[in-house]
């Protein structure tokens, strides 16, 4: 097998397992509090990316982190997953799946408007057509395909999946500022977060749970969504010719996503939810061009796709 398929064999399976969480996310929801879920996850994670700094052999590399890089770590894991994660599961709370899915997907879009002031990069024409699409695209999912009426389904569940959208793109631009080993580093941001999230857990939901359901759901979301998929996607990402070929993959993910949402979590999808998602991808797509393809790089970091 050549190096290009096995980047699309590693790519491929982080797309067909994100592809999922959005229906774990919610019939785990079932059972437990948004802050119950994101604690049990995270330490589902933290155990899953100990075991592949085991067998990856850099476990050393620990030991080795400066202070500087501990901080930035400690700090950039109050936005993920401690903030990141709380305000997305509180959005899929108060949202259908079909509809909190796309939205958070619009990430990218937030991405390249935060470059702007905070990365001194520029938006050409094009970028700004995309921006349009992708958030009229927001519009036609809020509105139940009203988006002139400006009635929202449920705006506070709107303004979190939106919320969370910032939170993931100041992560990874902040994220930019570290040279570290990116499972190293995302290992560290559990860790550091992980006492907090407990400490949030204690004062408002508690540890208590319903049943045995949403401790798989958890350990599912926690393997799946935040842990091994990373690395997945990290090892495609170092073994493609060319980023845009695996990166490409990612459209994949929100339309096998809502077939799911369908059929496990029963959810009747709605006209607008298609329209938008579809609204949302092209402003994605049409955003990618005309951009010179990136060459790939062993600190290359996952352009993902939440849910």
């Amino acid at each position: 097998m050549t190096r290009q398929a096995k980047a699309y064999l590693y790519g491929g399976s982080a797309v067909l397992l994100w592809s999922t969480v959005a229906t774990a996310f919610k019939l785990s929801l079932r059972h437990l509090e948004p802050i119950q879920l994101l604690f049990y996850a995270s330490i589902a994670s933290l155990l899953v990316l100990l075991v592949v700094l085991l067998w990856q052999g850099h476990l050393r590399l620990l030991l080795q982190t400066s202070r500087r890089d501990l901080l930035l770590c400690a700090t950039l894991g109050l936005l993920n997953p401690c903030l990141y994660y709380w305000v997305l599961f509180k959005a899929y709370d108060l949202l259908p799946a079909q509809e909190a899915q796309p939205l958070n997907y619009t990430w990218a879009i937030t991405l390249s408007i935060l470059a702007v002031p905070l990365l001194k990069q520029h938006l050409r024409r094009l970028d700004l057509l995309a921006i349009g699409i992708s958030y009229f695209g927001i519009l036609v999912i809020a509105t139940h395909g009203a988006p002139l009426e400006l009635r929202f389904s449920n705006g506070y569940g709107v303004l979190l999946a939106l919320g969370s959208t910032l939170i993931w793109s100041l992560f990874w631009i902040f994220n930019t500022r570290g040279r570290m080993e990116p499972v190293v580093g995302l290992f560290l941001n559990f860790l550091f977060a992980i006492p907090v999230i407990a400490l949030i857990t204690w004062l408002t939901a508690g540890f208590g749970f319903d049943s045995i359901k949403g401790l798989y759901g958890a350990a599912y979301v926690g393997l799946f969504e935040m842990g091994i998929t990373f690395v997945l996607w990290l090892k495609a990402l170092r073994l493609t010719e060319s980023t845009a070929k695996v990166a490409n993959l990612i459209f994949l993910s929100p339309i096998l996503s809502l077939f799911l949402i369908h059929f496990i979590v029963g959810e009747e999808i709605h006209w607008s939810s298609g329209a938008g998602l579809l609204l949302i991808i092209a402003g994605n797509v049409l955003q990618q061009l005309g951009k010179p393809p990136a060459p790939p790089r062993d600190e290359e970091q996952p352009a993902r796709e939440t849910a």
